[in-house]
Formats: C-alpha cells, structure tokens, sequence
C-alpha cells in the first residue's frame, strides 16, 4: 500500500488523541508508582508510556491489521521484534514518550514519534508534540512540514556553515574512553550545543533550520526512524559513522545527521580529530 496525506492525517490524530488521553493528565501528576528505572535512573519509563503505547498499538493493529508494530515498551517484553523490522513488509515503529526523564522531571521537552516502514524503508515520520498540540511529518518523496493549529509550513534545514558556527546534539556520554573525553573536548569547538534528552525536539530543532547536527550511538528506531526520514525530506543529509546508509534494520554503527554531505564530513572530522 502507499501512504497518502489521509493516512498521515488518520495516524497524527491516533498520536494526539493518546497524548490527550494517557500522557498530559500524568505531566506534573505522576505518583510514586508510576514511575520505574529500567537500565539505570536516567532510564525510566512511566504509566503514560505504557498506556500511551497500547492506545497507539490497538488503534494501529485495528486498521493495519497485518502490520508488525515495534514499541519501545513492548521491545522490553519481546527482544525478537526489532529483528522482524528489517524484513516486514509494512511496519510501525513507536516511541510512546520520548523524553521520558524530562516528562518525570516536569520538564515539558518530550514529544510521541511514529514512523512507518514498508519493505525495509522508512516512508513516513510524524513526531507529535503535546505540549504545542501540533506536529512534524515527513513523507518520503513529498518534503516535510510542521503542521498544526495555525496551518502547514514546510520544513528546511540550516544552510551549511563551517563547524565553528555550528550548533549541534552529541550524546558523547554513549561513547566508550579514550573516545568519550575526545568527543566531549572537540565539542567545544563548534558554536553551541543542544541536549535536550529528547529526539524528538532535537530532529524538530534540525529540521526547522534551528541547528546543524546530531551524533548519536544510541541507535534504537524509535528515537531515529521518523527523524531521519524527516530530515532528509527536509533537505538534509543522514549516514553512519563509516559513511555508509541508515536503514531501519540498523541498531548499531553510529549516526551523523547534518546539513549536506560536505557538513557531515565536516562534524566527523572535526569531532574525531586528535
């Protein structure tokens, strides 16, 4: 099947309407059950990410019948899942609340990112922000837009620069030493950075032509799927660390996200320079 503005429309309400439901009553609300760690205290997930993820789950499965739908919670339940991604012929990819520790904190940087994936590629991206009510979509072939109350406006990146006035995301801290501490200092040579522990600001950020650049080596789908896919649509450019694509089936091998191809080049040098 192809994914037209309808089903675009039709998945971007599932998304508002489960950050109405089950997300917004617990910002600010959440109880001392309601939270959990997973991996450590700066991995948590809360009662809104698992109401928010079977809302969107069911809501999916209903109309997509045959559809593999991949969720961040539900992957910590079956491990197998994210290894069906690459060969499906049409699946979803959620991530329920992106952001999660800053939606724990009280902290309203967090957002819901839906991508589609059919036959291996990434064709659409929403990342629905609850807090604005509206969202960024990207179709493959057909651009990116924010859309919301006020209308739709396309998206597009920041015009390249050299990467002393860049701003960009580094998540160093996911770096192994000697690397951790190379990657941390050569960050300081670029203008400004950004860390907002949510993907889903940081790729609104990059497609809006706000910022330069993400490194990331945290690789899960749901955090980069739709974002990449929106990015690109946008005018940007994505590869790995080696230089190579990313696909959906990808959950190691690094990313850099920048303007165009000569940026990218530009943050893997300068960042890994000794």
């Amino acid at each position: 099947m192809r994914f037209d503005d309808r089903d675009i429309e039709w998945l971007t309400g599932v998304l508002a309407d489960a950050a109405e439901r089950e997300i917004m009553p617990r910002f600010r609300r959440l109880g001392a059950n309601d939270v959990r760690q997973k991996k450590s205290a700066a991995d948590l997930v809360t009662q809104a990410d698992i109401n928010a993820e079977r809302v969107i789950t069911q809501a999916i499965a209903a109309r997509y019948p045959d559809a593999l739908i991949v969720g961040e919670e539900a992957c910590e339940a079956d491990k197998t899942l994210l290894a069906k991604l690459g060969g499906s012929k049409l699946a979803f990819v959620i991530d329920p609340v992106d952001g999660t520790y800053n939606f724990a904190s009280g902290v309203p940087v967090f957002g819901v990112i839906l991508a589609v994936v059919k036959d291996g590629e990434t064709v659409a991206g929403i990342i629905y922000d609850p807090i604005g009510k509206d969202a960024l979509i990207g179709i493959r072939g057909a651009g990116s837009h924010m859309v919301g109350a006020e209308g739709r406006e396309r998206a597009a990146v920041a015009e390249p620069v050299p990467f002393s006035q860049m701003t960009g995301a580094l998540g160093w801290q996911a770096f192994d030493e000697p690397e951790r501490s190379l990657l941390a200092k050569n960050q300081a040579k670029c203008l400004s950075y950004i860390g907002y522990r949510c993907s889903a600001h940081e790729y609104r950020v990059l497609a809006g032509g706000y910022a330069h650049f993400i490194v990331q080596n945290v690789m899960m789908p749901w955090d980069h799927l739709a974002g990449v896919l929106i990015h690109q649509e946008a005018g940007g450019y994505v590869a790995r660390f080696d230089g190579s694509a990313y696909l959906p089936s990808h959950i190691s091998g690094g990313l850099i996200v920048a303007p165009d191809k000569a940026s990218w080049a530009e943050v893997r040098r300068e960042l890994w320079a000794h």
